[in-house]
This record gives structure tokens, C-alpha cells and sequence, in this order.
């Protein structure tokens, strides 16, 4: 039988399964608990609206009661995306408290942030923002259609995961005893990365054959987010690359575009100025080697060269740069060799530029063309 929640998607003439995410199961288990807390019934299966705007029917397994508490677990199903977490177990415990309001935290196999520039606390759980927001949302319809006005202490627990963390990137990350719980849409999409380039390629077509000859390209969620959020532009005319930075180029010549803005996170762009132009973490890496390097530039000691070079993140590089007062002028130089990198890949008949950002401090550095071609973009 066919499950529910399948949604498939063609990719490189192939057909594909969707799967969904540890969030969207935590949400579900935190749901599920909660409603045989606060029902005294069983629930076999949980309906979940995701932020991708799919309603899931999660199976509910391995339930478990207490006197004050429940306890449940909805299975990850990662679709024909391989994932490491594809088929653990994701568990929610709920917990009546005296204080009103949703606490959450993390339990067996959830990883503590140990260091800065997560977008979480140090010492908090790994629970990413979208899920938290998942999990309490999920909870409280709960809560207010059963009428209980007090208080409920969740705790997300995955069994498996202090040992499926040492095959993930959360050791290098700063996350210790466990994986993280993620997911922006709930949904997991499979895609190859042939067909992730077709679809870049569609995209900037789609946008040449409706006229416009200049876009925005931004490498995932949080350069979109920064374009409309921080920048203001609510158009249509942007393309995500994912880490494909040299193959949209190339799309962008071959379909004869007047030019591109690339607007992405320092921890991508920053590997440019390296010629990195696949960002993926498994190609290619360079970005505290690119960071060292030009504060070696601007005058660093050994010591700060050394601390740069012993980041996990460029979050944590970039405080150690301001703290010397280097950061204007590493930015500066590091701008400069990306954007050589760029215009050699460009050529000549396409204008490029690029911003790189950083939520913690904002426009990091502006190519020189960049800020001409935003104009252009926002007066199409």
C-alpha cells in the first residue's frame, strides 16, 4: 500500500519519493503525546501541517505512559533521499507542569550546541528554530482544543543519534552527544545534483523568456531571506544555485543574461575568494584558510592567524576579526579576490557582482559592480 504522506517528484527522468524531516517527526511524536496526556486514548496516527504547506499522517509508535506523562515516537521516512537518519526513530516525552506555556529540550541522542553561530545558544539543544516553532505550535492546537490552560515540558529524544552523529558534520559544527533536529519545510525533496543544475537552468530560462536579462541568485534560504528581508526586494527575478556558484554562471552566459547579483551567507561566498565555486562541504572547503590568509594580510599575529584557522564557523572567525579590528579590512581584500574569481568565470559579456553577509553582522562586503546591478534588479 501506498503511503500517505508519498509525494513524488521527477528528477533527471527519474521518479522520486519524498520523504519528511526529524522536525516534522518531533513535531508529530510532541503532538501525538500530548493529545494521550491530555485525551487519556491512544493515537495511532497524528495529522501534521508542515511550513512547506503538506499536511503529513504520521504513524505513531512505541507509546508509553506514565502517571503524569506520556510518551511516543514517529519514525523518519527520508523518501529516496539518502539520509543517515532515514528510519531512526524520533520519541516525544510530555509532561503536565504547574507553569504555564511549552518547554522544550532535548534529550538521549540530541546534540548540544558547544559553540556560537548556530543560531542557538551554547548549551541549548539542537533543535533548529523552524522545528521549535513546529513542536510548540503542534502542542499548543493541542492544548486549546482540550482546553488545558497549564503548562507542558517536552522532551525530544533520539536514541540513535550519539551514534549517527559521528557520521554527520555536527562534531566539526560544535555539536556534541547527538545529531540535530532540522528541517525548514518539514519535507525532504531528493535531488541529484544533475537535476539540481537542470533546475537552475529552468529557472534562469523561465526569467530570460519573461524578459528579464539581470537576477538576483542567492545559494539557499538564508540568502533568499536577507534579500527580502534585510534588502526589500519582493520580485520575482531571483534563482537559488544551491552550491553550484560556477555552474549558474555558466547558465547565465549560455542563456546570454546581461548580468547576475549573487547575494549569499559568508560561510558560502567566502569559499570564492578561494575559486571554490562549488561550496559544498564534501568538494571543497578553504574557508578559515581564506579568512587567515587576509587577516595575515592586514597585519594579524600568529596567535589570531592560529585562533581563525581553529574555528568551526566563520560566525566565530568574524567576532575574533572585529575584536582586533580587522574585519572592515579583511572583508575588503577578500571581496576583491572573490570578485577576480567571478569575473574570470563570467568573462566578458556578463556583469557580475556580489554581497556576503552574515545574520550576526550584516553586509559583510559589496563587489563593485553589486550595487548598480541591485539597482537594476529593483527597478525591473
Amino acid at each position: 500500500m501506498e503511503n500517505v504522506n508519498s509525494k513524488y517528484v521527477w528528477k533527471n527522468q527519474k521518479r522520486l519519493r519524498t520523504g519528511y524531516t526529524t522536525g516534522s517527526c518531533a513535531a508529530g511524536a510532541a503532538k501525538a503525546a500530548v493529545q494521550m496526556l491530555l485525551g487519556d486514548e491512544a493515537v495511532r496516527q497524528v495529522r501534521l501541517h508542515t511550513p512547506k504547506g503538506i499536511e503529513l499522517y504520521l504513524e505513531v509508535e512505541k507509546p508509553a505512559r506514565g502517571l503524569d506523562w506520556v510518551s511516543c515516537a514517529v519514525r523518519k521516512d527520508s523518501g529516496d533521499d539518502p539520509d543517515v537518519t532515514d528510519g531512526v526513530c524520533v520519541y516525544a516525552k510530555a509532561e503536565k507542569t504547574k507553569e504555564p506555556g511549552v518547554r522544550l529540550r532535548g534529550g538521549e541522542g540530541v546534540g548540544i550546541v558547544t559553540r556560537k553561530g548556530l543560531g542557538l545558544a551554547v548549551g541549548e539543544a539542537a533543535i533548529n528554530p523552524v522545528p521549535r516553532k513546529m513542536i510548540r505550535e503542534a502542542v499548543e492546537s493541542v492544548c486549546s482544543s482540550y482546553g488545558y490552560q497549564g503548562g507542558i515540558a517536552v522532551v525530544i529524544s533520539i536514541p540513535e543519534g550519539a551514534e549517527l552523529a559521528g557520521r554527520t558534520f555536527n562534531p566539526r559544527l560544535g555539536i556534541e552527544g547527538g545529531i540535530s533536529v532540522l528541517g525548514t519545510t518539514g519535507i525532504v525533496e531528493p535531488m541529484s545534483e544533475q537535476a539540481l543544475i537542470d533546475t537552475i537552468y529552468a529557472q534562469m530560462s523561465v526569467l530570460r523568456n519573461a524578459g528579464h536579462d539581470i537576477c538576483y541568485v542567492v545559494p539557499g534560504n538564508y540568502g533568499s531571506d536577507f534579500l527580502h528581508d534585510t534588502l526589500g526586494y519582493q520580485g520575482d527575478a531571483a534563482v537559488k544555485c544551491s552550491n553550484y556558484i560556477g555552474e549558474v554562471i555558466d547558465i547565465a552566459v549560455r542563456l546570454q543574461m546581461k548580468g547576475i547579483l549573487l547575494i549569499g551567507h559568508v560561510g558560502k561566498l567566502v569559499k570564492v575568494a578561494a575559486g571554490i565555486m562549488n561550496t559544498h562541504s564534501n568538494q571543497a572547503d578553504g574557508r578559515f584558510e581564506v579568512l587567515a590568509a587576509h587577516a595575515a594580510m592586514a597585519g594579524a599575529g600568529r596567535k589570531l592567524v592560529c585562533d581563525i584557522m581553529g574555528c568551526v564557523t566563520t560566525s566565530e572567525a568574524l567576532e575574533l576579526l572585529k575584536e582586533e579590528g580587522l574585519l572592515e579590512p579583511v572583508m575588503c581584500t577578500v571581496m576583491e579576490k572573490a570578485e577576480g574569481h567571478l569575473n574570470m568565470r563570467a568573462g566578458a559579456g556578463l556583469e557580475i557582482g556580489a554581497v556576503m553577509f552574515s545574520p550576526e553582522f550584516g553586509i559583510l562586503g559589496m563587489t563593485r559592480k553589486a550595487e548598480a546591478l541591485l539597482e537594476e534588479v529593483k527597478n525591473m
